[in-house]
């Protein structure tokens, strides 16, 4: 996956935007981020999961989910290393995060 598919499948959720966070692109509903790219580094992004959600995604694609390290990691935040992964399952992850940080009146 590209970083720009990442971008795209993100932008494609309801009210999402692009803003920008600690020099890397990052996304939103209603200004709370729900993914973010190129953090760590290029190549990668991350997505706001509860812990059982990360767990889940580790365990079925481990090759491209990783938990972010520390605290951030034991609340959810997961990378997502774009080179080994496909559409569907980052699909999913961008929905889950963006369901776990919309305000209830549009998730």
């Amino acid at each position: 996956m590209t970083s720009d598919r990442f971008r795209r499948l993100a932008l494609s959720l309801p009210e999402a935007t692009e803003s920008s966070h600690m020099n890397h692109p990052d996304f939103r509903v209603r200004n709370k981020i729900f993914a973010t790219l190129d953090a760590p580094a290029p190549g990668w992004g991350m997505v706001k999961l509860t812990p059982e959600q990360q767990t889940l995604y580790m365990l079925a694609h481990p090759d491209t989910f990783v938990a972010v390290p520390g605290g951030w990691g034991r609340k959810g935040a997961t990378n997502v290393r774009l080179i080994k992964a496909k559409t569907d399952p980052v699909r999913r992850a961008l929905r889950a995060a963006w369901r776990n940080t919309a305000p209830k009146d549009i998730a």
